[in-house]
């Protein structure tokens, strides 16, 4: 073969797929550069748009947590009782204000929520042996459906008096950030306790005894 001929011979070529080639260092195919240049940026994009909304959602739930009232004045909400025969005071309008000179403990709850189940007979007990030492107890429904809400009451005896947060108006009063929630209040109508998950019974019971001293 001629000198010529080798110089103008074309250079020999791969049997490698061109993915592979291109990995292996071969020369980009045209126009895969762009492409692979914008899923570059989409993909950088896209992980700082999560990141951001993680922050935002985190910095959020901080913030709600870190504003919850756990201590002061609690503030003051209407609600009307629910409609069910065991309740007490059922179906009347209710103010907190009215429960100044007891000690006042809510309780916000759902039916759906699990460890709500662990807790009610305990409420339940515990409010049946304060009810008559100046105590009241009142349950705060919260994101529920009411014949959800009242199944619920029946299958556990509650007796105590038990209302929707129409609204969720209360859940922001309060800014809880889950259920259950409770919150123990003094004669002066201030928080003496608050608790952001199931309360045991002993727990309750010494949190109560510590508000009716104050």
């Amino acid at each position: 073969m001629s000198e010529n001929e080798l110089t103008n011979s074309p250079p020999p070529q791969s049997d490698l797929p061109d993915w592979l080639e291109q990995m292996a260092g071969g020369q980009p195919q045209e126009g895969d550069e762009p492409v692979q240049q914008r899923f570059s940026a989409f993909g950088v994009t896209a992980i700082l748009i999560i990141v951001g909304l993680l922050f935002v959602i985190g910095y959020a739930l901080y913030q709600r947590n870190q504003s919850t009232p756990t201590e002061g004045p609690a503030p003051e909400f209407s609600v009307t009782v629910f409609d069910a025969e065991q309740l007490e005071r059922q179906g009347e309008r209710l103010n907190l204000a009215d429960f100044r000179g007891n000690v006042v403990v809510i309780n916000f709850w759902a039916s759906y929520c699990l460890p709500c189940r662990d807790e009610a007979p305990v409420f339940e007990r515990v409010w049946r042996e304060y009810r008559d030492q100046g105590v009241v107890f009142l349950g705060i429904n919260t994101d529920d459906i009411e014949r959800d809400a009242m199944a619920y009451m029946a299958e556990f005896d509650i007796t105590y008096p038990n209302a929707p947060d129409q609204g969720g108006r209360i859940e922001d009063q309060y800014r809880i950030t889950g259920i259950p929630e409770t919150f123990v209040i003094n004669a002066d109508g201030e928080i003496t306790w608050h608790i952001p998950a199931p309360a045991s019974e002993r727990e309750l019971r010494a949190e109560i005894e510590r508000a009716l001293q104050s």
